[in-house]
């Protein structure tokens, strides 16, 4: 966890590309204030005079200046929540766009100690909560520090002790009320975002899970633990609830003893007519320190959200594009592993010891093996997900560890035995795997994938919502589904993960049958612990781990 000093220099390298938007909303601001001070000072001033019955005449130009500032405010207070509120949204933007710039070249290894529940309410809630920086942290104490020097130098052409007063009170409130709502508040605000974000993790967690607790009769234990915590959200809301209320109250207090005094100490100090101008001239200054109590009560809670933000993004890939990347494309796919030795953890047992495969291109092979013997690990390791310790892998001419990752990705296409569908129609889920395919394209995969007729055969066809996860299609049709985007890619190498462990025997094969004649020409390498599908399709290896 990085201190706060580091925290908030990232945080204002993140605004400085706006920084002349927040300039101008800055000046907006002030300016709103600085017109209801105007405004509530002039007409006081009005109206103090008007009573003395001097005429018309003596009231100068205050009737046009009340009309004046009466209209500016409500200017410059619409300009200023239109810029304040696009820089808002725009550092909102490159929040999200930054966020996943740099978590997308980490390897997967590094996010083994977050939950997707974890990670989800970090992507989402913990980045939005960063959308107050400007407004509620980092505006407020700018603005009432101007607004504070204008009070005191227009208050001291009056009378200096006057100003004095005045100032002093800004001051307190502006610095007290803030610190005293900080060191109350601090532990509530750190409490709740984390409290918020395991509850997020939990609710995440528990939906995904619910099936299996349904199966194991484990919801009602889940529902016990979403509500205890939801319970602890709760009391950390009232509690910032019952702080605001406390530092309305003494902002309250504390403006009515300002202007109290600063008119106490005016008596016999200024003429009659402006008694009544620098009292209410304090109350319309006081707009500008009212916001700075619920600015410290943001404080930490913005700081606890960014540091678990940086938290996960200032990892450095493990897993590093090549100093000198290969640029001469790939034109012979043959495989080649030679004495590979990989483990997890260096204080871990080898995963692999002086292991080889040669793989001429299409050719086909099964690597199998029980659950926890190596076969996914070897995904892992030809995607450049881990690292290995020894030995050499080659696709063709080429090392592996010498082409750039996306050249890699390109090279293999993946179906497991999960398959993750977005919350979208059928056609964008197969899409992700080639943005720029056609409809025809992706027609033709789905053909070849032999789901081309049960997407027609729904009301919406292609354009049908498969909801979250795919929730909406069986586990055959999400493999299918997975199916057309490898073919959409157009892999010359696929890799088959236990791709049919969650599917019904019926099921398995009738997909199995899909994926290997689908893959004609192509190299597989299929992973199982099936060995029905080795007496079934033909192999030209068979590996066992």
């Amino acid at each position: 966890m990085m201190g706060h000093s580091a925290t908030w220099r990232q945080l204002l390298t993140l605004l400085r590309p706006f920084g002349r938007r927040i300039l101008l909303a800055l000046l907006l601001s002030t300016l709103t204030i600085g017109s209801s001070v105007a405004l509530m000072m002039t007409s006081a001033w009005l109206i103090s005079t008007a009573a003395l019955q001097l005429g018309i005449v003596s009231l100068g130009v205050a009737p046009t200046g009340v009309r004046l500032f009466g209209i500016s405010r409500a200017v410059f207070r619409y300009l200023e929540r239109l810029v304040s509120h696009d820089v808002t949204f725009r550092l909102l933007a490159r929040l999200r766009v930054w966020f996943y710039e740099r978590i997308e070249p980490l390897s997967p290894a590094q996010f083994q100690g977050f939950t997707s529940g974890d990670l989800m309410a970090r992507v989402v809630t913990d980045v939005e909560e960063l959308q107050n920086l400007y407004i509620r942290v980092v505006a407020p104490p700018i603005v009432a520090l101007v607004v504070t020097l204008g009070i005191g130098l227009v208050f001291s052409l009056l009378d200096p002790l006057v100003a004095l007063v005045a100032v002093a009170f800004m001051v307190t409130a502006g610095t007290l009320l803030p610190y005293l709502t900080w060191w109350i508040g601090s532990r509530i605000g750190r409490h709740r975002v984390a409290v918020r974000a395991t509850l997020n993790s939990q609710l995440v967690d528990a939906i995904q899970g619910l099936p299996d607790s349904l199966a194991y009769g484990d919801a009602s234990n889940q529902l016990s633990v979403l509500e205890a915590t939801n319970t602890s959200l709760s009391q950390r809301e009232r509690q910032e609830a019952r702080l605001e209320s406390l530092h309305t109250g003494l902002s309250v207090l504390l403006l009515n003893l300002a202007m109290f005094s600063v008119l106490v100490t005016a008596i016999g100090r200024i003429e009659g007519v402006f008694l009544a101008t620098v009292a209410m001239g304090v109350v319309a200054a006081f707009e500008a320190i009212t916001p700075l109590a619920l600015a410290a009560q943001h404080l930490d809670k913005e700081l606890t959200a960014a540091n678990r933000v940086f938290e996960l993004i200032d990892n450095v890939p493990i897993i590093e594009e090549p100093a000198a990347p290969m640029t001469e494309p790939i034109v012979d796919y043959h495989l080649s592993i030679k004495n590979l030795a990989f483990r997890y953890d260096e204080n871990e047992p080898l995963i692999y010891s002086d292991f080889s495969l040669d793989l001429p291109h299409g050719n086909r092979v099964a690597v199998i093996g029980e659950s926890g013997s190596g076969k996914s690990s070897l995904v892992n390791i030809l995607l450049r997900f881990w690292d290995y310790d020894t030995g050499h892998i080659a696709i063709g001419a080429a090392g592996l560890k010498a082409l750039p990752h996306e050249e890699v990705r390109r090279t293999f296409g993946v179906m497991t035995q999960r398959v993750h569908l977005f919350n979208t129609t059928i056609r964008e889920n197969i899409r992700i795997a080639n943005k720029q395919a056609s409809d025809e394209a992706i027609i033709a995969s789905a053909q070849l994938a032999q789901v081309h007729d049960f997407i027609m055969s729904l009301p919406d066809g292609y354009d049908t919502y498969v909801g979250e996860n795919g929730v909406a299609l069986s586990g055959g049709e999400r493999q299918r589904i997975a199916l057309s985007r490898i073919l959409l890619k157009d892999a010359p190498i696929w890799i088959l993960d236990e791709m049919t462990a969650n599917l019904d025997p019926l099921t398995a094969n009738d997909v199995m049958k899909a994926v290997m004649q689908a893959a004609e020409g192509r190299t597989i390498i299929l992973m199982t612990h099936h060995l029905a599908f080795l007496e079934k399709f033909q192999f030209d290896q068979i590996i066992t781990l």
